[in-house]
């Protein structure tokens, strides 16, 4: 018999990279189809404008071209696209139409889509159609917004979607008696999230079965497929979309975009099957940017760092419209804006500002990211203010173990109450200290050495994760005895396939090479699913992995149980091969008939993964050129399922944190033009800019929620780089 979990701890390298490195990976843009169409889609150039006139005729009498497609051939009326995440009514008037109608909101939005025999073709179809735009006033920016001078939505009457408003205990009383107030005002700037593999889709209309199949995508499926069930009238059983190899979301691909709908419908129109590939450019204008926001926040403290309370406004630039899940980074600068520290009072409002730009939503930590910024140089500041140690200022504000589950700010409107989970945040601190020789290195603060002045920094973070509500999964008892483990949980380059794999095998007790496979993402494998998105695949898929091996081994023991003439609780399953009964009595699984058994796993609850960061770097002042010398990244992740993969996603994560402080920005101009519109101009990192970093995972504190105890452990990388970064250069500054 072999030891149970001998294989969640486990460091076993990602079973998906063999197919990888051998280039037998499948991506969406690898495939073709016999007779096959490629769409390319004709975009406005223009941030701002009332469309008079397009003329397609040109373009439909190229040869080679076999439709143009424009909103009028649509319908009646052109689709929207739904918010996924907090669907308040509010945000209806906002909504984006799969193809523009009357207006363009931003550079970028679809104006028609060219069907034709090639690429080629269809790109030189799109110069050939004729726009006729009435130039309207551009918001190029928050201020411009808030004025309403110029409104995205003439019927909604303003340029505000929403603000949200987040709430713990009596902030005004708090700040009334406070020996000590400081207010500062912090931004940052727009970026996004750049997966190595851009947007693509390939769709086959069936008409003789009335079936839709859908090729590329990603995170989540199922939400996906009732969002275009419903704008083209089909019954959601009538729509296959298919999961294929992923290269990266980071919270932005896979959300349903405009073309997730014009593609399947061009196919269904021209009764051929369409394929579709972004270009970068395209990639850079359309996808959803993220972190554009400004805050306004003031805190209050006693002389000895206590903190009393933290209020403030704050200001997200969401673009052109509400869509999928716009409103997530906003809700979560407000909510999260007290961190992993005992703030007893709060009152953050955020209001969401429409924009001539490209609509946002979900990065990786989002909000998240933008709100540790905001906190944590707000931290140093405050400390330098009182003459305190900022090592001490933030360890005496630090929640404690013996707080826990502690419950932080209440958000409005789609009201959501949350709590930190379990864990000891000055452990990780403590921990993060000693990696980074914090009390030898801090004496090199301000130093000018070889020109460069030095300066260190830290900041402690939570990350949240496991959104319910359901996760699905199901297991295969196959012919030759091995396993199938089908999951409604995406694979977007996370290593889902071998952590799924350790899960599975060790609930059904067998080796890792006994499963088959997992089989994740698409629509067809089980009846429902909700992807990859909040850091929850391993908590909410892996946990249903768990229910569905038990039901699948109880199957099996009473199947087993009428061969061998006994009742289904004296059967014993043995290395997962065969079935013993009383006496000895056995039966090879492979005898059994097919079998199978679905799970599930429901949850309302988060899991917090905490830690600290630490930089060290060295500050060129005449170039203005900042080098990291070192960086430590320390979290504890409640139970670890794979420590390789999770030390990846750790490093991962803050690679993309450091080139979000450091490098990344989708620059505007005030006419609403995107001025960093390719790969010359939006600056990425590479292997070489950040090559000293160091991650430490630790798995002290499971979480309580969850059969696993495992936490969402994707974006603690992320989320406190930003801060770090500027309290270090600034320490750097400092004399």
């Amino acid at each position: 018999m072999r030891t149970v979990n001998s294989l969640i701890g486990s460091p076993i390298e990602r079973l998906e990279d063999l197919r990888f490195l051998r280039g037998r990976g499948q991506y969406v843009d690898d495939l073709a189809r016999q007779d096959m169409l490629h769409a390319a889609i004709l975009r406005s150039s223009v941030a701002h404008g009332r469309i008079r006139s397009i003329d397609v005729v040109s373009a439909r009498a190229l040869a080679g071209v076999h439709s143009v497609i424009t909103a009028k051939d649509i319908g009646n009326r052109v689709p929207r696209v739904p918010m996924r995440l907090q669907p308040l009514p509010d945000f209806e008037p906002f909504g984006q139409p799969v193809i523009a109608e009357n207006k363009v909101r931003y550079v970028g939005e679809a104006l028609a889509v060219v069907l034709a025999d090639t690429p080629a073709i269809a790109e030189d179809a799109l110069g050939l159609i004729e726009i006729d735009i009435e130039p309207l006033p551009p918001v190029a920016d928050r201020h411009a917004s808030a004025k309403d001078a110029s409104l995205l939505f003439e019927e909604a009457g303003t340029n505000r979607a929403i603000t949200f408003r987040a709430v713990r205990g009596d902030v005004a009383a708090a700040f009334a008696g406070a020996p000590y107030v400081r207010r500062e005002r912090f931004r940052t700037q727009r970026h996004m999230a750049l997966p190595l593999e851009p947007r693509g889709l390939l769709a086959e209309w069936d008409s003789a079965r009335g079936r839709l199949t859908i090729y590329g995508g990603a995170k989540v499926l199922f939400f996906n497929r009732r969002t275009l069930a419903k704008q083209l009238g089909l019954s959601e059983s009538a729509i296959d979309i298919v999961e294929n190899d992923v290269g990266g979301g980071f919270g932005a691909r896979g959300e349903f975009y405009p073309e997730d709908f014009l593609i399947p419908f061009a196919a269904r129109l021209a009764g051929r099957p369409v394929k579709w590939t972004e270009d970068r450019r395209e990639h850079l204008m359309c996808m959803n940017h993220a972190r554009e926001a400004e805050c306004d926040v003031e805190i209050a403290c006693t002389r000895d760092g206590t903190i009393l309370g933290l209020r403030g406004h704050a200001y997200v630039d969401v673009g052109a419209y509400m869509r999928t899940n716009g409103a997530v980074g906003a809700r979560n600068v407000a909510q999260f804006m007290s961190g992993p520290y005992r703030i007893l009072h709060i009152d953050i409002d955020v209001a969401l500002q429409l924009t001539n730009k490209t609509p946002v939503g979900t990065y990786r930590g989002p909000g998240r990211f933008e709100t540790d910024f905001f906190r944590e140089r707000l931290l140093d500041m405050v400390a330098q203010d009182l003459e305190l140690d900022r090592v001490e200022f933030r360890r005496r504000n630090l929640v404690s173990q013996q707080e826990m589950p502690y419950q932080i700010a209440t958000i409005t409107p789609f009201e959501s109450k949350d709590e930190l989970d379990s864990g000891d945040y000055h452990a990780t601190l403590d921990r993060c200290l000693d990696e980074i020789k914090w009390t030898e290195r801090s004496k090199l603060a301000g130093k000018l050495i070889d020109g460069r002045y030095h300066g260190l920094a830290l900041g402690c973070f939570i990350e949240g994760g496991a959104a319910g509500p359901k996760e699905s999964a199901r297991i295969v008892l196959e012919p030759d005895g091995r396993y199938s483990v089908y999951v409604g949980s995406s694979a977007i380059g996370q290593g889902l396939e071998t952590v799924f794999a350790q899960i599975a095998a060790d609930a059904l007790e067998v080796t890792i090479d006994r499963i088959h496979g997992v089989f994740h993402g698409s629509t067809s494998y089980v009846d429902d699913g909700y992807g990859a998105y909040h850091s929850r695949s391993v908590v909410m898929g892996g946990s249903a992995i768990l229910d569905a091996a038990t039901k699948l081994r109880e199957a099996i023991r009473a199947q087993a149980a009428q061969r061998l003439d006994c009742q289904p609780s004296d059967v014993e399953i043995v290395e997962g091969v065969k079935a013993v009964g009383p006496g000895g009595k056995a039966v090879a699984l492979t005898e059994l008939s097919s079998i199978s058994a679905e799970g599930a796993f429901l949850n309302k609850k988060h899991t917090y993964t905490y830690g600290a960061h630490a930089a060290h770097v060295a500050v060129d002042p005449k170039l203005g050129h900042v080098e990291l010398l070192d960086y430590v990244l320390v979290a504890d992740c409640g139970r670890i399922i794979n420590p390789l993969t999770v030390h990846g996603q750790a490093v991962g994560s803050l690679v993309q944190g450091l080139g979000g402080a450091m490098m990344e920005h989708l620059a505007y101009d005030q006419e609403g033009q995107l001025l960093t519109g390719s790969l010359a101009d939006y600056l990425i990192p590479t292997a070489s800019d950040f090559p000293n970093l160091r991650a430490i995972v630790l798995e002290n504190y499971p979480s309580p929620i969850n059969p696993l105890g495992a936490k969402g452990a994707g974006e603690g990388g992320i989320i406190a780089a930003g801060g770090v970064m500027a309290n270090a250069v600034a320490n750097a500054l400092s004399a």
